[in-house]
């Protein structure tokens, strides 16, 4: 933990004291990056662990204020959108023959999107570009033109009027030219703050609802975490190895710090840049996955610190859970609990193969049993408060007068997790975690989101909100989805 105190103390004091950090020369950084770290280093007190509170230990934003819940998205759109006179309305769709940018237009409101994203002060009068623009345009460029630099998105694709099809979608006049420099979509970018990105996501997750995609509340999601490179700052600018053997690395993107990558044939061990977390809500009756929620923090952080901030947020957001699954990374009994304890919510993850059963117990099957001469499994009676309560009701035993019958068993991190394995369709809800493989990869390879062209973990976040943004619309028009074989609906009894 000491290591990662004193990078967010030298990333916090290189934002404060030089705003306009990226425009430095490579040589000028790299003499603050080493003059911070060794500062940082020597007014390092202990008692910082104590006081670091988990997001500020990991570089991630708690729930913001502001918030719309989803439940009060419906009013929101209703007061935003209703008006006393009814005024024509320019038909873009009419300049395009697309089914599919025509089905997400009609989705979309401009003057909702206006009022989600526009900043403090913002006034329309006399303005040519409104968020709604911007976010039109960064839409169309995950849809369709993932591949190329904003630059030449820009000049090559929005700024000509022969267009037609591109600028229409956008909303931008086709009889002259009002231009959107690759700038202006850094600027947007990095002026949305945390509450406008959520608020976008809460509207994304609201439509998908009201199409019936999915219901909600959302009875299985998962959470996993995929791997996002920095292609900026392949090297660090100082470094520097405490007396733990543990190593501070400073880089050119301050958020940015290198991780260990999953097993990759054609790629290294190690990686520099980011880890998106993200949950996703699972649709029972057709296996499809929807990515609701995104958080992005430097990959050099352990996965189950982030589990209790997604749900967090989610809960910020009015999202209602019932099951989550994870994966071994997000195994932790103590802090699961609590999750269960203040939102309700329980985590399913692979038994680990680390903890012994207990007494009486069959470590293949999981049946559990009073003692050592039992003959008869017990059956799972439901939760206590420290664990799991089982009966038996065979009154045939010969054991049955001097028998109680009853036995509990206390959570661990094995067959007794939160729900233990003895409730049918478990193991059915942990091999449903493999579908999320999907959302990542779409997000990563299709929305373009890997090459990470961004220059910051702000920006990253909001490319991974436009990129989750896409997946939603085109998951919800439904043009692209290839269709599978119904697979059994999984219904999980919880006791």
């Amino acid at each position: 933990m000491q290591e990662k105190i004193i990078k967010r103390l030298v990333a916090k004091q290189l934002k404060k004291e030089f705003p306009d950090w990226r425009r430095l020369p490579k040589k000028k950084k790299k003499q603050l990056a080493e003059l911070a770290l060794k500062e940082a280093v020597a007014t390092y007190d202990a008692n910082m662990e104590s006081n670091a509170s988990l997001s500020e230990l990991t570089g991630t934003p708690v729930p913001p204020a502001g918030i719309i819940g989803l439940n009060e998205m419906e009013g929101f759109i209703e007061k935003t959108t209703r008006c006393l006179l009814k005024f024509p309305v320019k038909r873009w769709q009419k300049h395009y023959d697309d089914p599919e940018l025509r089905e997400i237009d009609g989705l979309l409101d401009d003057r909702v999107l206006n009022e989600l994203l526009a900043p403090e002060g913002f006034t329309p009068c006399m303005r040519e570009i409104y968020p709604c623009h911007y976010v039109r345009a960064e839409l169309l460029k995950a849809l369709r033109y993932s591949g190329m630099s904003y630059r030449n998105y820009c000049k090559d694709v929005i700024n000509r009027l022969d267009s037609k099809r591109q600028r229409a979608f956008i909303h931008l006049p086709l009889h002259k030219s009002r231009q959107i420099d690759h700038t202006q979509l850094s600027h947007f970018r990095r002026g949305l703050n945390m509450t406008q990105m959520v608020n976008l996501t809460v509207y994304m997750v609201h439509l998908l609802v009201k199409s019936g995609k999915i219901s909600h509340p959302f009875r299985i999601c998962g959470i996993d975490s995929t791997d996002l490179a920095a292609v900026t700052c392949p090297r660090p600018l100082a470094t520097l190895t405490l007396p733990n053997r543990k190593k501070v690395r400073i880089y050119a993107e301050l958020d940015a710090d290198c991780g260990k990558r999953r097993k990759k044939r054609d790629k290294s061990e190690y990686f520099v840049g980011y880890r998106l977390h993200t949950l996703v809500a699972f649709d029972a009756q057709t296996g499809a996955n929807y990515p609701i929620v995104n958080l992005m923090a430097p990959a050099n952080h352990h996965d189950n610190l982030f589990l209790p901030q997604l749900v967090a947020f989610a809960h910020a957001m009015g999202l209602r859970l019932d099951v989550i699954t994870a994966d071994e990374g997000y195994i932790d009994p103590e802090q699961n609990e609590e999750i269960n304890k203040k939102y309700g919510v329980r985590v399913i993850a692979p038994a680990s193969e680390k903890v012994n059963p207990p007494e009486y117990v069959d470590a293949h099957s999981g049946a559990v049993y009073m003692s050592g001469s039992c003959e008869t499994a017990m059956r799972y009676l439901g939760r206590t408060e420290t664990g799991h309560e089982f009966g038996c009701s065979n009154q045939a035993c010969f054991h049955a007068p001097n028998c109680p019958r009853c036995r509990e068993i206390r959570l661990d991190s094995g067959l007794f997790g939160q729900i233990p394995d003895q409730i049918e369709q478990v193991n059915n809800v942990r091999d449903i975690r493999k579908h999320m493989e999907r959302c990542f990869n779409l997000a990563k390879h299709r929305e373009g989101l890997e090459p990470l062209r961004v220059k910051s973990r702000h920006a990253a976040m909001a490319a991974a909100t436009f990129a989750q943004m896409a997946t939603l619309v085109l998951e919800i028009v439904g043009t692209r989805r290839t269709p599978k074989k119904e697979d059994k609906p999984i219904q999980l009894k919880i006791a």
